[in-house]
Protein backbone atom coordinates (compact mmCIF):
# COMPACT_ATOMS: atom_id res chain seq x y z
CA UNK A 1 0.00 0.00 0.00
CA UNK A 2 1.46 3.36 -1.06
CA UNK A 3 2.47 5.92 1.75
CA UNK A 4 -0.08 8.69 2.00
CA UNK A 5 0.08 12.13 3.65
CA UNK A 6 0.54 12.79 7.13
CA UNK A 7 -2.97 14.01 8.66
CA UNK A 8 -2.75 17.02 11.31
CA UNK A 9 -5.84 18.37 13.09
CA UNK A 10 -5.63 21.56 14.22
CA UNK A 11 -7.04 22.80 17.53
CA UNK A 12 -7.65 25.89 18.90
CA UNK A 13 -9.52 28.80 20.27
CA UNK A 14 -11.74 30.35 16.96
CA UNK A 15 -10.17 33.62 18.29
CA UNK A 16 -7.39 32.57 16.80
CA UNK A 17 -9.22 31.97 13.09
CA UNK A 18 -6.67 33.86 11.29
CA UNK A 19 -3.61 31.88 12.75
CA UNK A 20 -5.44 28.74 12.12
CA UNK A 21 -5.79 29.44 8.24
CA UNK A 22 -2.28 29.99 8.07
CA UNK A 23 -1.13 27.10 9.95
CA UNK A 24 -3.73 24.78 7.42
CA UNK A 25 -1.77 27.18 4.33
CA UNK A 26 1.43 26.05 5.51
CA UNK A 27 0.98 22.86 6.41
CA UNK A 28 -1.33 21.76 3.52
CA UNK A 29 1.17 23.42 0.49
CA UNK A 30 3.96 21.38 2.72
CA UNK A 31 1.77 18.37 1.79
CA UNK A 32 -0.15 17.51 4.88
CA UNK A 33 -3.54 17.12 4.93
CA UNK A 34 -5.22 19.00 7.49
CA UNK A 35 -8.34 19.16 9.28
CA UNK A 36 -9.49 21.92 11.32
CA UNK A 37 -12.35 23.08 13.60
CA UNK A 38 -15.37 24.73 11.81
CA UNK A 39 -15.65 28.05 11.69
CA UNK A 40 -19.10 30.17 10.66
CA UNK A 41 -19.86 33.36 10.26
CA UNK A 42 -22.85 33.41 13.02
CA UNK A 43 -22.40 31.70 16.38
CA UNK A 44 -23.76 28.17 16.36
CA UNK A 45 -26.92 27.20 18.81
CA UNK A 46 -25.97 25.55 22.06
CA UNK A 47 -26.79 21.98 20.43
CA UNK A 48 -25.11 22.62 17.79
CA UNK A 49 -21.64 23.45 19.07
CA UNK A 50 -21.91 20.23 21.23
CA UNK A 51 -22.70 17.96 18.00
CA UNK A 52 -19.45 20.16 16.47
CA UNK A 53 -17.11 19.82 19.69
CA UNK A 54 -18.16 15.76 19.26
CA UNK A 55 -17.40 16.26 15.74
CA UNK A 56 -14.13 17.27 16.33
CA UNK A 57 -12.85 14.43 18.31
CA UNK A 58 -13.35 12.11 15.46
CA UNK A 59 -11.36 14.82 13.55
CA UNK A 60 -8.60 13.98 16.42
CA UNK A 61 -9.34 10.57 15.69
CA UNK A 62 -8.62 10.54 11.87
CA UNK A 63 -5.32 12.49 12.70
CA UNK A 64 -1.70 11.11 12.69
CA UNK A 65 -0.69 14.17 15.44
CA UNK A 66 -2.73 17.52 16.26
CA UNK A 67 -0.80 20.79 16.62
CA UNK A 68 -2.87 23.20 18.87
CA UNK A 69 -2.55 26.90 17.88
CA UNK A 70 -2.12 28.54 20.88
CA UNK A 71 -0.70 32.80 20.03
CA UNK A 72 0.77 34.17 23.63
CA UNK A 73 0.41 30.34 25.13
CA UNK A 74 -3.64 30.64 25.42
CA UNK A 75 -5.18 27.12 25.80
CA UNK A 76 -9.03 27.04 26.66
CA UNK A 77 -11.27 25.04 28.20
CA UNK A 78 -12.39 23.28 25.33
CA UNK A 79 -8.93 23.26 23.51
CA UNK A 80 -7.61 21.68 27.13
CA UNK A 81 -10.26 19.14 26.52
CA UNK A 82 -9.26 17.88 22.96
CA UNK A 83 -5.61 17.74 23.81
CA UNK A 84 -6.89 15.57 27.14
CA UNK A 85 -8.44 13.61 24.54
CA UNK A 86 -5.83 13.39 21.84
CA UNK A 87 -3.14 12.69 24.41
CA UNK A 88 -5.35 9.50 25.74
CA UNK A 89 -5.63 8.56 22.40
CA UNK A 90 -1.83 8.10 21.69
CA UNK A 91 -1.57 11.31 19.26
CA UNK A 92 1.59 13.60 19.57
CA UNK A 93 0.04 16.95 20.59
CA UNK A 94 2.27 20.36 19.36
CA UNK A 95 1.97 23.77 19.82
CA UNK A 96 2.29 26.72 17.88
CA UNK A 97 4.19 29.02 20.37
CA UNK A 98 6.46 26.08 21.78
CA UNK A 99 4.96 25.50 24.82
CA UNK A 100 4.03 21.61 25.81
CA UNK A 101 1.62 21.51 28.39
Amino acid sequence: MPDRPEIVCICGSLRFAEEMNSANRELTLAGVIVVAPAAFPFSPEDDQKAALAALHLRKIDLADRVLVVNPGGYIGETTTREIAYARACGKPVSFTDGQNR
